[in-house]
């Protein structure tokens, strides 16, 4: 419990309120099953609330559902967004790579593994990366590679061009190309 205490010490104040409205699975499990040992009224007192049960054997199950996943309202059918935007989930997965407590945060599309599984699942999805494939690019990308040939064929027949150019008197009766 203390390596708990220390820890949250040394996280930030985000870290920390985002812990203390939705606590992790074991933290809630921790704090849930430990017995209250002080009390302020006696046991024969008739107001005293009755003491709180013991810590069972079997696992804590009931939490909190996550405050990143969408929820559907169970009596309307509606759906509800989660109680943390995308943009701050990103921002708190931040946080907490730089604190070393990934682990202690519930799952999310922003979740770093997350987002490594679906990179390793789905590839680059980046068109003409695929095996014969190519990307489309910009009009002038695209007809590069012919200008650049059309213009290597040229400078080799120029100096047939121009012995025919001054053979012909400097441009008369010249009917190709330069006009």
């Amino acid at each position: 419990m203390e390596q708990h205490i220390r820890l949250a010490q040394t996280l930030p104040p985000r870290l920390l309120n985002f812990f203390a409205r939705f606590p992790p699975a074991p933290l809630a499990a921790l704090t849930s099953s430990i017995p209250s040992t002080t009390s302020t009224t006696s046991p024969s007192d008739p107001n005293a609330y009755p003491p709180s049960p013991l810590p069972s054997s079997k696992p804590h199950t009931h939490t909190k559902p996550s405050p990143f996943a969408a929820f559907r309202n169970p009596t309307t059918q509606n759906w509800h967004a989660p109680h943390i935007s995308l943009r701050r989930q990103a921002g708190l997965f931040k946080l907490a790579a730089q604190h070393n407590v990934l682990s202690l945060m519930p799952s999310s599309p922003k979740h770093p593994y997350e987002k490594e599984r679906k990179r390793i699942e789905n590839g680059l999805r980046v068109q003409g990366t695929g095996v014969g494939k190519r990307v489309k690019g910009k009009l002038w990308e695209r007809t590069l590679k012919g200008r650049l040939e059309g213009r290597r064929k040229a400078m080799e027949g120029m100096p047939a061009l121009v012995r025919e150019w001054k053979e012909r008197g400097h441009g008369r009766g010249w009917k190709k190309w330069p006009k």
